[in-house]
């Protein structure tokens, strides 16, 4: 098993967790419906539900926070986060959002219509369900390699080249608002990007001028895989790499609370002015005035700082450590994996792990279900209950590339013991794994449904 890498940080204060009784677990889940979003937090020992805003923020945020400016506009706080993403994101213009999807929303509402596609490697959840929302339609090219887990490949986020050329010829230029990718990409097991495949899909966007926007809530970790495993790239800094990337794009979306470490916040770039001066807009109906766009000030100056400490290339290299710890000692005790380990979690490989489930009885939710049963641990479903839908010309049922429970890593939250209690705990469930049986589905919303759903067990 790969050694644990060393936290570059001290621990200044601490939250008190405290594991409940399998009884109590067991009435929590019932009364949740079996779906881990409705569980208590204090019903939770290791949450691994999502690192999007539940990292810990460093002394230096808090006392940015202490100095921010809440006037209503033209706060410092504005232009101190102005100033940093300037420097790292390079766009003319940007306006903050009060997170990730609250950007794509904008976006969309900007420039999707009903009938229009959008291609990306692969869509997250609240991206294609903003796209769905205005009639859109979400299409994804990935590469053929990111649908076998048990390949290696050093960029296996990559778009495909060949298909999207195709698509484009297919589709036609006109009907593509504007095309996307996800940096690292999420849907597929947190896996990078490469800058030679970001080039590639630049140009041909460019070539049939639709504009290219970056999902880059995890940008900075993917910058730091393109150092370590891109050819050329192991002198540059993370700094350069991420310059290097934006420069290829139109703009961004980005939620703040993965690799900005807040708790919330997000923000949406742009080089197109008429674009940024429509997006303030529609910013002043749904969010706040553009310079506070829903957000204190004080979440403004932290993810000011926190944009900084995320491409800190000590901080990567352990946290990009810390999550190879914790898939090598799955695939030590025979858990199946999404290999290699992304840069944000781990991503179970349900359909392997429970061979006798079938997919429309929800292999990753009854997974995700044990995994609390067992050992109090909330981790979530990203399988057919996130990403199956009906096709809209034909009507039969689509299904994701895998079945995935994803244990998401907090930023600079949890310790090696606990990352041990994971394996742990996950070595017994594999050891009982014929025992386990599927859900069905008892409630679910139109859009988004695994936020929401219920369930009862097969």
């Amino acid at each position: 098993m790969r050694s644990y890498p060393p936290e570059p940080f001290r621990i200044k204060t601490v939250e008190a967790i405290r594991q409940i009784s399998f009884d109590e677990r067991k009435a929590a889940l019932k009364n949740a419906r079996y779906n881990v979003f409705g569980l208590r937090s204090e019903d939770i020992y290791i949450d691994l539900l999502t690192d999007s805003g539940t990292g810990a923020m460093s002394d230096r945020q808090w006392a940015a926070i202490m100095q921010a400016d809440e006037a209503y506009a033209g706060a410092r706080s504005y232009f101190r986060l102005a100033e940093t993403i300037g420097k790292i994101f390079s766009f003319k213009h940007f306006i903050p959002t009060h997170q990730g999807r609250a950007a794509e929303h904008i976006l969309s509402t900007l420039l999707v219509k009903p009938g229009l596609s959008i291609p990306s490697n692969t869509h997250f959840d609240t991206t294609e369900a903003n796209i769905q929302a205005r009639g859109g339609r979400p299409i994804n090219f990935v590469i053929d390699e990111a649908a076998d887990p048990t390949i290696y490949h050093p960029f296996k986020g990559n778009m495909d080249i060949g298909k999207l050329k195709a698509f484009i010829r297919e589709t036609g230029p006109e009907n593509i608002p504007f095309g996307m990718i996800t940096i690292t990409n999420n849907a597929t097991g947190g896996q990078p990007v490469s800058l030679e495949n970001l080039r590639q899909v630049s140009e041909i966007y460019r070539r049939h001028k639709i504009p290219f926007f970056i999902d880059a809530c995890r940008y900075a970790e993917n910058a730091y895989f393109i150092q370590q495993r891109e050819p050329g790239y192991s002198e540059k800094s993370t700094l350069d790499i991420a310059n290097e990337m934006f420069a290829l794009a139109d703009g961004a979306t980005m939620s703040g609370k993965k690799d900005a470490i807040v708790n919330i916040g997000g923000f949406l770039a742009m080089n197109d002015e008429t674009l940024y001066q429509r997006a303030c807009s529609e910013l002043i109906l749904w969010e706040g005035f553009p310079t506070y766009g829903g957000l204190a000030g004080r979440d403004l100056d932290a993810m000011a700082v926190g944009l900084w400490e995320g491409l800190d290339e000590s901080y990567l290299a352990y946290r990009v450590g810390q999550v190879a710890y914790l898939g090598d000692g799955l695939l030590a005790v025979g858990i199946p994996i999404v290999e290699p380990p992304g840069g944000h979690a781990i991503y179970i490989d349900a359909k392997r792990l429970l061979p006798h489930i079938p997919r429309d009885e929800f292999p990753g939710q009854a997974l995700a279900v044990e995994l609390y049963l067992e050992g109090g641990i909330r981790g979530v479903e990203l399988g057919s209950v996130a990403f199956a839908h009906s096709d809209p010309d034909t009507g039969e049922m689509q299904y994701p590339l895998m079945e995935l429970v994803r244990l998401a890593i907090p930023r600079r939250m949890y310790t090696q013991a606990h990352m041990d209690f994971v394996i742990a705990t996950l070595t017994r469930i594999g050891e009982r794994r014929d025992s386990i049986r599927g859900y069905r589905i008892t409630y679910e919303a139109e859009l988004l449904r695994h936020f929401t759903a219920c369930f009862e067990p097969l």
